[in-house]
């Protein structure tokens, strides 16, 4: 520990309020440049059964292995080498290598958020931090975080420390679109695909590594949460899943999207634009979904295969936050930037490494390193959540804005994507010194 880290480890006494990837990310790295780091989780068990799967771009998993927790989410998870895009007949309309720019060796991971939780919390224990589980802080000036330098608001889209950093500041709204996720067995093996040979050749099971992929990361809203369990290789496994290929449907009501985990299991995530959110999250059973994706068959074949389905979520939109830390307290993940679109966990890992990375650089000066982190993350977080808009809407686009879409997307789509994706991708985050 240098002198500087050891500096901060007398001074800075830091409390994270919310376990999940934010706030597990951010006691990691905190525990890095020699913070006393607690974190008070409102649900018993953080890593238990909230949310769905979801993608790690390659922005994210960087983060991760600055965290040096990349190889141990790479064994949690799987690789997904390409996102393909189809209309609702199943036509492809796209083929690209996104997650990652092309000189990008690093391939997307796709997991269940409770595992990528799990391991960010298992490292956050085994480099020192303290985790309180079914303790909700609804204050920086409660008494758990009274004697804190510094407050770490990671608690998600409907932030109590965001709300007592700005009490004026707007709640989350419905965005008109929520999702179902689950599970299925098509053909008996993922490799079998939904439609074989009737989506396009090659778009099921393994696929050439070339350039990585796909955004699937969910909000988890208040509506409820899905969980899909699979069976993973252990890391003695004697060799890694083959890369496989994300997939997204546009469909006339929505979003479909669907890839095979190394199991057998299609992972999907039913995404349904609708003016009136479901009633209760147990409302919105497969013969709704059916329904709802009648036009889309092959998003049909996939639904009525069977397997597990969870609980509705809802997405929700934020505007944009005013006030995202004042001296002391800071405000990281989904509370700072809901910005979905596959990017709300890397977007969170990235704020965790370079919150340690300003604060070290400051030398444990909060204030300081506070306003620098702000600075650095404004204009980031906002074009991702105006990227995420854009996805929104073109979910949930009209008859004739959908057939503009596919006709002009096949043309288009790959020949800006390169360019338009690299400020995303080729994101450098520095370093962080070593374990404490």
């Amino acid at each position: 520990m240098d002198t500087q880290d050891a500096q901060m480890s007398r001074q800075l006494k830091a409390v994270v309020v919310g376990g999940g990837v934010a706030g597990a990310a951010s006691a990691v790295a905190l525990r890095r440049i020699g913070a006393d780091v607690t974190v008070y989780e409102g649900y018993e068990d953080p890593a238990g059964p909230v949310g769905s799967f979801l993608s790690l771009a390659v922005n994210g998993l960087r983060g991760l292995d600055v965290l040096d927790c990349l190889a141990e989410v790479q064994r949690a998870g799987f690789p997904v080498a390409r996102q393909r895009m189809l209309t609702g007949r199943g036509k492809l309309i796209a083929d690209v290598p996104r997650g990652r720019t092309s000189q990008d060796d690093l391939l997307s991971v796709t997991v269940q958020r409770a595992d990528l939780v799990r391991v960010l919390r298992e490292a956050a224990l085994r480099a020192g931090a303290r985790i309180v589980t079914g303790r909700r802080l609804d204050s920086p000036g409660c008494p758990e975080a009274a004697d804190a330098d510094l407050v770490v608001g990671a608690d998600g889209i409907w932030s109590a420390t965001r709300r007592a950093l700005d009490p004026a500041f707007p709640d989350p709204v419905y965005a008109g679109l929520f999702s179902v996720s689950g599970g299925s067995r098509v053909g008996g093996a993922a490799g079998a695909g939904p439609g074989a040979g009737g989506l396009h050749p090659g778009s099921a099971g393994a696929v050439h590594p070339g350039a990585a992929v796909a955004g699937a990361g969910y909000p988890v809203g208040r509506a409820g949460a899905a969980v899909i369990p699979a069976e993973r290789p252990g890391p003695d496994a004697p060799s890694a899943p083959e890369p496989v290929a994300f997939h997204m449907t546009f469909a006339r009501r929505g979003a479909f999207i669907h890839l095979p985990a190394p199991d057998g299991t299609w992972w999907w995530s039913a995404q349904v634009a609708a003016v009136q959110a479901p009633e209760s999250p147990e409302s919105v059973g497969i013969d709704e979904l059916a329904e709802a994706f009648r036009t889309e068959p092959h998003v049909v074949e996939v639904l009525r295969a069977g397997g597990e389905t969870r609980s509705a979520t809802l997405f929700h939109i934020l505007a944009p936050v005013r006030r995202r830390q004042d001296g002391r307290t800071v405000l990281v993940g989904d509370a700072a930037h809901p910005v979905g679109a596959g990017q709300g966990a890397s977007m969170a890992i990235e704020d965790a490494v370079l919150l340690a990375r300003e604060l070290h650089a400051a030398g444990g000066e909060v204030p300081a390193a506070l306003a620098a982190f702000d600075r650095i993350r404004v204009e980031r977080t906002g074009k991702m959540a105006k990227a995420a808009s854009s996805n929104r809407d073109a979910k949930t686009a009209g008859p004739l804005a959908a057939r503009a879409r596919d006709l002009v997307m096949p043309w288009v789509f790959p020949r800006l994507y390169p360019r338009a994706t690299r400020w995303l991708y080729a994101y450098d985050l520095g370093t962080l010194p070593g374990a404490s």
